[in-house]
Formats: structure tokens, sequence, C-alpha cells
């Protein structure tokens, strides 16, 4: 069975520190050395430049780190597959443009049949191509919000770490990248080739649930008068069975004021923040102590074991159990009363 080629973008001025290292090295290491043992031909691996401009003394012209590829864009259109690792970090927090020679070389390599794959923020070259028009997709959880405001007619999913769509892939942020290039393996050469092949790089051929288990729930408020008292009293007081109308109260407004000015600050609900808060809360005693789910239910608000389950599944992506076993390094809570919630307030 042949492996393919594969031809991976590389953007000029890679930021430096920067994650795009991480996520350009990913598909190097995967399909870049060849594994004669366990499938030969292995696949044929492509740097395709956008440009690296040099100035006088041969140096990178930008401010991050310039490379020099053996192969330019227009070889992407020859590849079985194109990988995007990331882009760069104008074209995600400033909405600059993508290079106009990059989106249109996309565009003929999907058009040529190539199988179309971004890892973190490649997804934006493929969105402003328009190969995810109509598609699911997904980001790195931070930049999913800009990839869906930017580009509405992707169907953006935060919550997993990969998405297979058939001819285009797409990818969450850092080892998500590994995760789809080993699925890539697993559909090309089998799940044996891929399973050995992540053994020898010492990761899991395949985890469980998706990258909402990383999410931060944690919202932050933009509003220093009138709310933030409020939230932070109701984020020290979550076992107590809180409603919107009992924090509307406190914060002296009417539920359907306390409603809008709470969605205006946070970007959510109330209800939906508040759940957020317990998850986050059952997320910290998950990580840090021993304490049975019966009881992490309680101290955030979640309820019984099982309703903790039914909520860390459905919002989470896995069992608290299975998110628990991620943090093996526990505490054991002191014997006696539990402590105060970090930055309760006292009920008035």
């Amino acid at each position: 069975m042949s492996a393919g080629s594969v031809a991976v973008v590389v953007t000029e001025d890679i930021g430096v520190p920067s994650w795009d290292l991480y996520e350009l090295s990913i598909p190097c290491t995967v399909f870049g050395k060849p594994q004669p043992d366990l499938a030969d031909p292995w696949y044929d691996l492509r740097l395709c430049g956008t440009g690296t401009p040099q100035d006088e003394d041969g140096g990178g012209a930008g401010t991050g780190l310039s490379l020099r590829t053996p192969h330019g864009l227009e070889h992407l259109v020859d590849a079985d597959t194109v990988i995007v690792p990331s882009v760069p970090d104008s074209c995600v927090e400033d909405g600059s443009p993508l290079p106009r020679d990059l989106v249109d070389a996309l565009r003929r390599a999907h058009a040529a049949g190539a199988r179309m794959v971004s890892l973190c923020t490649g997804a934006f070259a493929l969105a402003e191509a328009g190969l995810l028009d109509g598609r699911r997709a997904t980001a790195h959880w931070m930049h999913t919000a800009q990839l869906a405001r930017r580009h509405p007619k992707v169907r953006v999913d935060d919550s997993v770490l990969y998405v297979d769509d058939g001819d285009v892939l797409t990818s969450a942020g850092l080892t998500a990248g590994l995760d789809l290039c080993l699925h890539l393996v697993r559909r090309d050469l089998g799940a044996q080739v891929a399973n050995q092949l992540a053994r020898r790089m010492v990761v899991p051929a395949h985890r469980s649930g998706g990258q909402a288990q990383f999410i931060d729930l944690s919202v932050p408020t933009t509003d220093a008068e009138g709310l933030t008292p409020v939230l932070e009293w109701a984020r020290g007081h979550l076992d107590r069975p809180l409603t919107v109308e009992d924090l509307a109260a406190r914060a002296a407004m009417s539920p359907r004021t306390f409603y809008r000015r709470v969605r205006e600050a946070t970007g959510t609900t109330p209800l939906r923040w508040l759940l957020n808060q317990r998850l986050g809360r059952a997320q910290s005693l998950l990580e840090s102590t021993s304490l049975p789910l019966d009881r992490i239910g309680e101290l955030s608000g979640l309820g019984t074991a099982n309703n903790l389950r039914h909520h860390f599944l459905k919002h989470v992506g896995v069992s608290p159990g299975a998110y628990r076993r991620s943090f093996p390094a526990r505490t054991p809570l002191p014997a006696g009363p539990d402590p105060e919630p970090e930055g309760a307030l006292p009920a008035r």
C-alpha cells in the first residue's frame, strides 16, 4: 500500500518563541522519517514555502524565524495530501489577509484532488480558501470564536480534537495536531502501523474525549460595577442551589436586567455562566483532591455523582473518572470540614 506524498505549507516569518515551530514539526516527524519495517514505501514529504525574504546579509527580513524550503507553493497541486500547520498570528488576531498565492494554491490543490488538512490556526487558511464552507471544522479552542466570526459559513466545533470530513480534515492546536496526523496514518496504512508509530513516538495512539476538557470555563467579566461582586459571591457559594432570581436580587436588579447585563459582560447567559463555574469547580477538585464524586458534586453544586457524570460527559466530553486520571498527583484534603472555596465572600 502506497502512503503517498504529503506537502506541508511553511509560512514565512515563523514567530520565535512560538507554537508554530511545534506544529510544523509534527507532520515532519510523522511523515518525514521513513519507517521501512512498518510500511515501504513510506510517505514522500515535501516542505513547500510561501517565500522567505532575505536581507542583504542573508538573514531573515522578518521578526521571527525564516526557513528556506526546497519546494514552492506550485508543488501543492501535485501532492496527495496538503497540510497547513499554522498561519501567522496577525492573520488570526488582527484579521490580516493571507498571501493570495497561498489561498490560490490551496484551491488548486483541492480541485486537483488533494486531501486538505489543517492543524490549529491552519484552519484559517482553509477557511479563507473557501474549503470549509458548509463543513464541520475545528481549531484551537482559543481561536474558534474568531474562526466562527470571520467565516460564518463554517460549522465550527470547539469541543473535539479533530474533525475528519473526508477530503478535508482539521485539528485543534498543539498535540491535537499529532492526534490528527496519526489518524491519517491509520486511514492510509491501518491501525497496526499507526499504533506502532505511536509507540515509537511514546504517545497514545488514540486519546479519549475532546478538547472540551481543556477549555478554560471561567468566563472573565468586563463589568467592574454592579456585576462583579455578585458573580464573585456566586463563585464562592457554588454548593448552594443558586437561581437567576437569587443573583438578580443580590445585585439589586430585576431578573430581566440581570440577564441582559450578564449576557453583555460575559458573552453567555446567567445559567450557562453558572454551569461553567460549577464545571470549573468540579474540574479543580478532580485535579487536586481525592474526594469522592458525590462530595465533588455537592461542593460544585452539580448534585449527585450521576449528575456530575452527566454534565461532564455532555459538556467536557469525558467522564469525571477519565478526567481525574489525567491528573494523577492528587493530595487528599485534611480531615474535618471542607475548606471554604477560594474567593468566597460571606453571605449577607
